[in-house]
């Protein structure tokens, strides 16, 4: 069996369990939703220390998507030293205790997963039907709670290692934009330039490796250290396939996105309209929920097929028995 077609059962199975499971993909956009509201109030918090302290403009700033928000009012307050360290207090504060939020839900979700992908049969494999789909759903609220309560402090060390990764990258990025020049020959835009894709790389990475790590714990109850080692064996093994999961959901990543800015130019457009226009805000709310739920979906379908790889390659009488093209993914 090559590897496309390997890839592309991988894949649908992941989209069908995710979907069969649909309450966790919308319990995942409401955790993901809050907690980036509540990183708007430190926010909205700098941007108003801005206008008083600095005299610049707060419309530009809020123009800003809250990733790009947050490093220009870094920028902006660096003249006052105190305001920048009660931004940073208080927006470390609300990102730390969303952060713990996020794992317990996430220790939920993947929990449900787990327990829907062992239920699935053989679901990839027509004809599908509706009873596949009904045995395939496992979501509770107990499953939901019980597996967060199991695994959060797991999760919790783990996401910590997930913080210090993350302040090494940034911490990285900035001596390379900030730091002395490694040579005279290369330019600061290229400069910034070049550590700009280093970093994006680098956290993809991180975040594909921490995912890799959650659903290895979710799955075998085991501990973070342990999980490391697994992850370790599952990606020196089965390297092709992995890395053909990340690159199509990378890709829906893309087009999911690139759909939702030709949607928001159109509805735009439309704000332009007399009478017409007064559509537009309705049809905007409802463009970004499709567009989180979307997100959230490809997302936990990408989990799920990394899942299906890691159980097919795992000798556990647990595993539900394996079809002859699925056997063909672990020889």
């Amino acid at each position: 069996m090559t590897s496309t077609p390997a890839l592309k059962l991988l894949l649908k199975r992941g989209a069908l369990v995710a979907a069969a499971n649909w309450p966790a993909v919308v319990v995942q956009f409401v955790a993901d939703t809050l907690f980036n509201t509540l990183l708007a109030v430190p926010v909205a918090g700098g941007v108003l220390l801005v206008m008083l302290l600095v005299g610049a403009e707060p419309g530009d700033l809020l123009q800003m998507e809250y990733r790009q928000v947050i490093p220009a009012l870094i920028g902006a307050l660096l003249a006052q030293p105190m305001a920048l360290v009660a931004f940073l207090v208080a927006l470390g504060l609300v990102a730390a205790g969303g952060s713990v939020v996020m794992f317990a839900v996430k220790a939920g979700t993947l929990t449900v997963l787990v327990a829907g992908e062992r239920a699935a049969g053989h679901i990839e494999h027509p004809p599908l039907r509706l009873s596949a789909l009904e045995r395939t759903n496992q979501f509770s609220i107990e499953r939901l709670v019980e597996g967060a309560r199991a695994l959060f402090r797991r999760y919790l060390v783990l996401g910590s290692a997930l913080a210090l990764a993350y302040g090494c990258a940034v911490g990285a990025y900035g001596f390379l934009v900030f730091g002395p020049p490694a040579s005279g020959a290369v330019g600061g835009r290229l400069t910034l330039a070049l550590s700009s894709i280093w970093v994006v790389g680098l956290i993809t990475l991180i975040n594909f490796l921490y995912l890799l790590t959650q659903i290895v714990i979710a799955t075998d109850d085991c501990s973070v250290g342990e999980a490391a080692r697994r992850v370790g064996r599952l990606l020196a093994g089965r390297t092709r396939l992995i890395l053909g999961i990340l690159a199509a959901i990378l890709g829906l990543m893309l087009l999911a996105t690139a759909a939702s800015v030709l949607a928001t130019a159109a509805l735009g457009l439309i704000s332009f309209v007399p009478f017409v226009g007064l559509a537009a805000l309705p049809l905007q709310v409802l463009a970004w929920l499709m567009r989180g739920l979307v997100f959230q979906f490809i997302s936990l379908a990408g989990a799920c097929a990394y899942l299906r790889l890691y159980l097919l390659t795992q000798p556990s009488p647990a595993l539900v028995a394996t079809s002859e093209p699925d056997r063909a993914l672990v020889e």
